[in-house]
């Protein structure tokens, strides 16, 4: 049963920002096997559990990074697959993003002199609802300091959109997706396949609330009410954030109903700004930074022709 309770907790009883399909994946998962082995691959240290060759892969994609960075002026963040809370939710059976590292990252983007522009490559159907706003909040705060454009690479749905939602920016190609402003949450009831099994839990609580969403019984009423209530208070957070963001009403919003947008239909629904394809929206930006420089360049020769001028006729 190890690994259990905290792979259950990511699952159930809790509000998230995903997409219906990917939750009934996982449901699928849980009553299958529920036995993924979770680890914090999350910290860069961690690669070395892949390396056999002497080789520090660490050390050289991080060089690989600062060439590309001193080449474009970009940083490409990738936010990809299930996103979670933090690094040591992430498991090696499916690829996740946590939002303690896209923050980290971020930070590290925005505070390097070297970077011009931070594009976020967003492949996500959403994931956790934990920690999503606060982070989505710091995008925004960020983007403030420099330019932070969303590239939809080719999913930005719930959790995932509403990080996209935040920045700058939000590109789409034609095939591309963004929306699912909806929350979803579960509950598994296991009483019948523990009865089954010819299993009986017995549970003595104090506090009326400590045995709600219990998984040992059919969800009672008194937890059904609370879990509407953890529902909703996400979805209105979720719809105001979008709101705020993407200079929208609260009523545009909420008429999404939790849609699925391609393409032009996201843009002319107020959740993009602009149709191109991932790596001519990084090309462009690219050829933006590059032109800046130059112009940059050409202003610093200028003055310093101007000083010597004036130096000669003194």
């Amino acid at each position: 049963m190890k690994n259990y309770l905290r792979a259950s907790s990511l699952l159930f009883n809790q509000p998230l920002l995903v997409t219906p399909d990917m939750l009934d994946l996982g449901v699928r998962w849980a009553n299958q096997a529920m036995s993924l082995n979770i680890v914090n691959i999350g910290a860069p240290g961690n690669a070395k559990l892949w390396a056999d060759d002497g080789t520090d892969y660490v050390a050289q994609r991080e060089e690989q990074r600062r060439t590309a960075i001193a080449s474009t002026g970009i940083e490409v963040i990738p936010v990809s697959g299930v996103l979670v809370s933090r690094g040591s939710h992430i498991g090696l059976c499916e690829t996740m993003t946590s939002y303690e590292s896209l923050r980290a990252q971020l930070r590290n983007a925005v505070a390097d002199p070297m970077v011009e522009r931070v594009v976020l490559d967003i492949d996500s159907p959403g994931g956790s609802a934990v920690g999503a706003f606060e982070l989505a909040a710091d995008i925004r705060a960020m983007a403030q300091q420099k330019p932070i454009t969303g590239i939809v690479n080719f999913m930005a749905y719930s959790g995932g959109y509403l990080l996209g939602s935040a920045c700058s920016e939000l590109v789409v190609s034609q095939t591309s997706g963004v929306g699912s402003i909806g929350v979803i949450a579960s509950h598994m009831d296991r009483s019948k396949m523990e009865e089954g099994m010819g299993v009986k839990v017995t549970t003595v609580y104090a506090g009326a609330h400590k045995n709600d969403l219990s998984p040992h019984e059919p969800i009672s009423e008194q937890s059904m009410k609370y879990l509407n209530e953890v529902v909703q208070e996400s979805y209105q957070l979720f719809v105001n954030a979008v709101a705020k963001y993407r200079g929208l009403s609260v009523q545009q919003v909420m008429a999404t109903e939790a849609g699925l947008y391609r393409g032009q239909a996201g843009i002319a629904a107020g959740l993009a700004d602009r149709l191109q394809s991932p790596q001519q929206a990084v090309d462009d930006l690219s050829h933006a930074v590059a032109m800046n420089r130059a112009n940059r360049q050409t202003g610093r020769i200028s003055v310093r022709a101007k000083a010597l001028n004036i130096q000669s006729m003194i």
